[in-house]
């Protein structure tokens, strides 16, 4: 979605550029804005206020998707989180009892279909976690996204999962956010939504919204905080590597800028250099590190990735089944390591792609996923 945009952007800008001169009106180097306001105690209690259990004092999650197209990070980075945290119980729903295609790479089969949590649990989930989605006003996803919000659950759309809350009608007079290619078209979709600027993720009346990919994380650590008490967000936080979950985020700072247009041209262009990356998919996987991984490799536009194993179905660390995209061992220049226990798995894929494909392409990728701000310009 997001891409193709971007795709499109950047060969508009190719062809001014072909010509001799840059006359699109095109903002300059992404910079950051004037320091945001930092987290306060009193802004942090009130997020972990709204988003306590609303039904039960160990929490149900559905981290919901549709089959035919669910950004990675979104759905596996929570699900992940929230799994571990071993506080709540936390299911991975599809619409149809079918496997799950992601977003820009991995598949993954559903514990459970709609039809079968709401059979199990006919009073409704605690949290609903939205990721972005291939269609997000698919009418059976949004009708059963309506009915949990009327249960009483609170509903949470990671990044564009925004448009799905939009579709089912939770974004009318709220305050909310969303990934920043995005926020201009949803003001003009949802005129009485209010949005919420330097905040990466914003809770109103029990409607959570998140910024761009990279939100996941922060926000799921936040919702642990909320469920099971700051030092077990800690916790988790020191096993994924994170220094600082707090809201405190720097709009302004993410653009479409020359920089950009110029790295995702210029990648584009440079077909015969495009490779196929492998990520090794073992018993016992790491899914945070695998989705951050994956999905970061796959925004370069200078490579695609797959996910291999030898074994047809891999059961991840946390109980998420792993579809693996070939039957391979990863080996050899193509293949991509997973960073170890304790360390951050955007940091660690950043800084891989700037070493395979120089820092613009990094923060090209880091601009995608909202995470910085970006440090390098590249200008034609």
């Amino acid at each position: 979605m997001r891409r193709v945009g971007w795709a499109v952007c950047a060969l508009l800008a190719l062809c001014f550029i072909g010509a001799g001169a840059v006359v699109l009106a095109l903002p300059g180097a992404r910079a950051p804005s004037d320091s945001p306001e930092g987290d306060s105690d009193a802004e942090r209690a009130a997020l972990v206020a709204a988003l306590r259990p609303p039904k039960r004092a160990r929490p149900l999650v559905a981290v919901i998707a549709n089959n035919s197209g669910t950004e990675t990070t979104d759905f596996i980075v929570p699900y992940g989180v929230l799994r571990a945290s071993g506080a709540a119980d936390v299911f991975a729903v599809a619409l149809r009892d079918e496997a799950v295609t992601m977003m820009p790479a991995l598949r993954i089969r559903p514990q459970l279909d709609v039809a079968e949590f709401d059979a199990a649990h006919p009073e409704g989930a605690d949290f609903v976690i939205v990721p972005a989605m291939h269609q997000s006003d698919d009418p059976a996803l949004v009708a059963w996204l309506a009915a949990q919000a009327r249960s009483g659950a609170t509903i949470a759309g990671i990044c564009d999962g925004a448009w799905v809350l939009g579709a089912a009608g939770l974004l009318e007079g709220r305050t909310a956010t969303s990934h920043w290619f995005s926020v201009s078209r949803l003001r003009k979709a949802f005129p009485t939504m209010t949005w919420v600027e330097d905040r990466r993720f914003v809770v109103d009346r029990s409607v959570a919204t998140t910024t761009g990919v990279s939100a996941s994380i922060p926000f799921s650590l936040t919702l642990v905080e909320a469920i099971a008490g700051r030092a077990r967000a800690e916790e988790l936080a020191r096993d994924y590597g994170v220094t600082s979950f707090g809201a405190s985020h720097t709009s302004r700072a993410f653009d479409l800028d020359r920089a950009a247009l110029w790295t995702a041209t210029r990648n584009t262009l440079a077909f015969w250099s495009h490779e196929r990356l492998d990520v090794p998919v073992t018993p016992g996987v790491d899914e945070v590190a695998l989705a951050l991984t994956a999905d970061a490799y796959a925004r370069t536009y200078s490579s695609s990735v797959r996910s291999v194993s030898l074994a047809p179905e891999v059961v991840s660390r946390n109980g998420l089944t792993i579809l693996p995209d070939a039957a391979a061992n990863a080996s050899g220049a193509n293949a991509i390591a997973l960073p170890a226990d304790g360390t951050s798995a955007i940091d660690a894929a950043l800084a891989g792609i700037s070493a395979r494909y120089g820092p613009a392409t990094a923060d090209f990728v880091a601009l995608q996923l909202e995470y910085g701000p970006p440090v390098h310009e590249v200008r034609p």
